[in-house]
């Protein structure tokens, strides 16, 4: 990147959900902006990604994590902690997505996605901000929502759910650590182009009619007003904003980057 500045040099971050999407994009921006970076996902291909990063010159590790699991993620930061030094940023990324009518939307989907979307960011918080705490250097706390954090989409009331979630987790902790320095804040992703995003087309297109690969993605992108989907480049600039020295007197707000598709 032609940007300048190393506003990261020293700093670790640790993403969820980064081996691919909009969590490499993340991991990419600060890895960019000297950053100490862990790429962390529930498959093995997140070591690809660490991989990539090293051979740009970055210094990355990938860690294989259950963020639904208390013991996965603790055992997580102590692995940052070991092998990069104490986490300064976390940005909550991991997320999954399932599209079934109601009849048909199981419990045990409900479960899953409840609990890797909104359970999973409270784990990752509430460790990474207790090492926050204890260093007492303050921190910021990033988390993943979704445009369904603003409107809930048909066929998914477990996700928008999951998501609202989000939000309410990301208040109530901004509250709570305000006084200490570590800021918490969240994003709203519109439509970007993502493997998560490439199964939305496929199996809401097949819900709601005759299915044309992409002819859905195509119409929701037309009513884009930007007319275009983002990119995990366009996520990253936020966050990395989010992030930085910039940003210090923000904190519980739901940013939306999604090219003007919800605007509140």
């Amino acid at each position: 990147m032609s940007n300048e500045a190393k506003r990261f040099a020293g700093k670790v971050v640790v993403v969820t959900g980064g081996s691919r999407g909009i969590g490499l994009g993340i991991a990419e921006r600060f890895a960019q902006e000297g950053a100490k970076v862990c790429v962390s996902a529930n498959e093995k291909s997140v070591h690809d990604a660490a991989a990539g990063l090293r051979d740009a010159g970055y210094e990355a590790i990938a860690v294989e994590v259950d963020v639904t699991s208390k013991a996965q993620v603790v055992a997580l930061y102590d692995e940052v902690a070991a092998k990069l030094g104490e986490v300064d940023i976390s940005v909550q990324n991991a997320g999954m997505i399932t599209i079934a009518k109601l009849p048909d939307l199981s419990e045990a989907e409900w479960d899953k996605v409840m609990a890797v979307n909104t359970k999973g960011v409270f784990l990752c918080c509430q460790e990474a901000a207790t090492r926050m705490l204890r260093a007492g250097k303050g921190g910021r706390l990033i988390n993943t929502a979704s445009g369904q954090a603003r409107q809930g989409f048909v066929y998914t009331p477990h996700y928008a759910a999951s998501k609202f979630g989000v939000l309410g987790i990301t208040q109530s902790l901004a509250k709570e650590l305000a006084p200490t320095g570590i800021t918490v804040n969240a994003f709203c992703p519109g439509i970007i182009t993502t493997d998560m995003w490439a199964y939305n087309d496929e199996a809401w297109g097949k819900l709601l009619g005759d299915y044309k690969p992409g002819e859905l993605m195509k119409e929701w992108v037309d009513n884009i007003p930007m007319k275009r989907a983002g990119s995990g480049k366009d996520v990253a600039g936020l966050v990395a904003f989010l992030a930085s020295d910039d940003a210090s007197y923000i904190t519980g707000q739901t940013i939306n980057v999604d090219g003007g598709m919800f605007m509140s």
